[in-house]
């Protein structure tokens, strides 16, 4: 070694620096000097095990009380009988305190879709039942708690804070959207706000294509870990014919404003920072379809051919009508073929018209927001069934709805929160992203 050292310094000198920066190199070498394990010596330990006696186990076993526990939800036409025995309750006491007890008679009984819990014993006696539901959207919860105890069966009734957790889902289309995120697991209602936020890009009336694709992160409001209340979508991804349209929820206000997030009127974006708010909504209704158009028609009623001056949406009577947008309230009530009608003044040149409604839900004079309910689809005035006309007037003249819901221009999003709302949408990609590799929904 010392004579290769005077004779090729240099060449050594790097043989050592590689055998020191190449650790696992290294390592490997000096593993490579260890023994043999298969010629170590080889040893075999035979113990006995005592297990631990029977009987006391046995005992414990015994002495240990069996819950069974089943969830369901309550239907409108539920008895004391028929709701306890779905939940698995064999029990003649606890039907008769259902029966009578007030607050349960007053929140349960005819109630439907309430989440509804039964812990029973080995014997198929109720030991407690729980029920959870959300009437209003304001955060919270009712539980309703029935124990039992040596006295009997008692009754408590509780407000409660609702939790928000966050879920994601995609799907296909093959029929409908609803089909498809029925068949994603997806509530209706997200289902809705889906549809509400890319009215003004997608026609979901006529333009949806079998093989369409949506991905969705949304919240869930959550009771005790039940689910009991869609809460708002977060972020979408609608891809529509091959093009593909993304949004997420942005409130302004958390740009450096402390406390205004709260105040601050959030909305949706496009993830390059346009929003999707338009002046006017595509459709006063969520979900309905064009029965007679913007055209010359055979009127069924006065059996002429004459101009159709809006747009028909055929729907069932009941169904909400909602302006398109922001106004006063310029007439409500009765005017001869129209029936129950409500018009709203949108500014001065622009006005809509909503007729045949079977009941008006505000008044001549009231100042709305889009998107409020002003009344109920009917068939009064000159109408053969339930529908509601639709009319949009500029400077009195009628133009056709359809054409001017999407001729409507965006408002682009503050250039004093675009950094913030940047670093927002970078990580909505991701979650779009995570949200579009979940089990697709396939609707046949």
């Amino acid at each position: 070694m010392a004579q290769a050292l005077r004779q090729h310094p240099r060449r050594v000198l790097a043989a050592v620096a590689v055998l020191l920066l190449g650790g696992a190199g290294a390592s490997f070498a000096v593993a490579t000097l260890a023994p043999d394990a298969s010629t170590l010596p080889q040893r075999t330990v035979v113990e006995t095990v005592q297990p631990l006696p029977l009987a006391p186990q046995l005992d414990a076993l015994a002495t240990q009380a069996m819950r069974l526990y089943r969830s369901d939800l309550t239907r409108s036409t539920d008895t004391a009988d028929t709701l306890l025995k779905r939940l698995g309750v064999i029990d003649a006491s606890a039907a008769a305190f259902l029966r009578s007890d007030r607050l349960v008679q007053q929140t349960l009984m005819g109630r439907a879709r309430r989440n509804v819990s039964a812990e029973v014993d080995e014997r198929s006696a109720l030991v407690a039942l729980s029920a959870r539901w959300s009437p209003e959207d304001d955060g919270h919860f009712m539980r309703l708690s029935i124990t039992k105890s040596e006295q009997g069966y008692t009754s408590k009734l509780e407000t409660v804070p609702l939790s928000v957790s966050s879920r994601m889902a995609s799907g296909t289309i093959q029929s409908s959207l609803f089909a498809a995120t029925d068949d994603a697991r997806i509530p209706d209602a997200i289902a809705v706000q889906m549809a509400e936020i890319f009215s003004g890009d997608i026609d979901f009336h006529r333009a949806l294509r079998k093989g369409d694709r949506f991905s969705v992160v949304y919240e869930t409001l959550e009771g005790d870990g039940e689910p009991l209340r869609a809460g708002r979508v977060l972020s979408t991804e609608f891809v529509n014919a091959g093009k593909t349209f993304q949004a997420m929820w942005f409130q302004e206000a958390r740009a450096g404003q402390p406390g205004a997030a709260a105040q601050a009127k959030g909305g949706y974006y496009t993830l390059a920072g346009e929003s999707l708010r338009r002046a006017f909504l595509a459709s006063p209704m969520v979900f309905s379809r064009v029965t007679s158009g913007f055209a010359m028609r055979f009127h069924p009623i006065l059996q002429t051919w004459r101009a159709h001056l809006g747009v028909d949406y055929g729907a069932a009577t009941g169904t909400p009508v909602r302006t398109v947008g922001d106004g006063v309230v310029e007439f409500a009530g009765v005017q001869n073929g129209f029936g129950n009608v409500v018009m709203v003044k949108h500014n001065a040149s622009n006005t809509t018209v909503y007729a045949h409604l079977s009941k008006i839900n505000v008044r001549t004079g009231q100042r709305v927001q889009q998107g409020e309910n002003i009344g109920l689809v009917g068939a009064t005035g000159w109408a053969t069934g339930p529908h509601l006309h639709f009319e949009f007037r500029v400077n009195g003249v009628h133009k056709d709805p359809l054409t001017l819901a999407r001729a409507n221009t965006p408002v682009p999003l503050a250039a004093s929160v675009k950094p913030l709302f940047d670093k927002a949408a970078q990580s909505v990609r991701a979650q779009l992203s995570a949200a579009a590799q979940v089990q697709v929904g396939n609707v046949q």
